[in-house]
């Protein structure tokens, strides 16, 4: 298809203007849930673990680092696809979904310490609102990290036949709104919580 197939009255790809539309909804739903976690976030029932008894700081600082260098590999990828670079496409490209599954990992790692030491979904207001914040942000990297490991196969499959810089800027726009979301996050819930 060409890019007038896709293009709007305003002159933006309709792909990326419904990306922007779907940017601002997520703002909305990520901003309530925020809300929701400030609200509880001194709901800790008495014998029951807050964020300063299982947070590790290290290590979340570790997993913000992994994503903030999988939006810079994010760029790079964008650059190479307008330039036609195969070879750098699919190496940053492959960098960007790698940062995502390393983020989900070091998620996996946290959330199950978290759940040895009686750190539950259910343990606690703050606990739960903790859980649905962080649990939907790390649902937002996996879709992310599927999407970018499917345009990586595309790359494969398809190789100088496909450089489609529209797609690969619109799937970068939710890459790099996902990283912005856990910048909020990081320092409302990990670096707040030590105020």
């Amino acid at each position: 298809m060409t890019a007038l197939a896709h293009s709007t009255q305003t002159g933006i790809d309709n792909r990326k203007f419904g990306m922007w539309v779907l940017i601002a909804s997520e703002c909305f739903l990520f901003g309530t849930l925020i809300t929701n976690f400030l609200i509880h976030k001194a709901s800790i029932l008495p014998g029951t673990p807050g964020g300063q008894q299982v947070f590790d700081i290290e290590i979340t600082t570790w997993s913000t680092f992994d994503l903030l260098m999988s939006s810079v590999a994010m760029v790079l990828a964008l650059d190479a696809c307008r330039r036609r670079d195969l070879f750098q496409f699919r190496l940053w490209t492959a960098v960007v979904v790698l940062g995502g599954l390393v983020f989900l990992g070091f998620q996996y790692y946290e959330f199950s310490h978290f759940l040895h030491n009686d750190f539950g979904f259910t343990t606690s207001l703050f606990a739960s609102s903790f859980y649905l914040l962080t649990g939907c942000h790390g649902l937002h990297v996996l879709v992310g990290t599927l999407w970018l490991g499917t345009i990586f196969v595309t790359s494969l499959v398809r190789g100088d036949r496909w450089f489609n810089a529209d797609v690969v800027e619109t799937a970068g726009l939710y890459w790099h709104f996902v990283d912005v979301v856990w910048i909020v996050i990081f320092t409302v819930v990990y670096l707040y919580i030590y105020l």
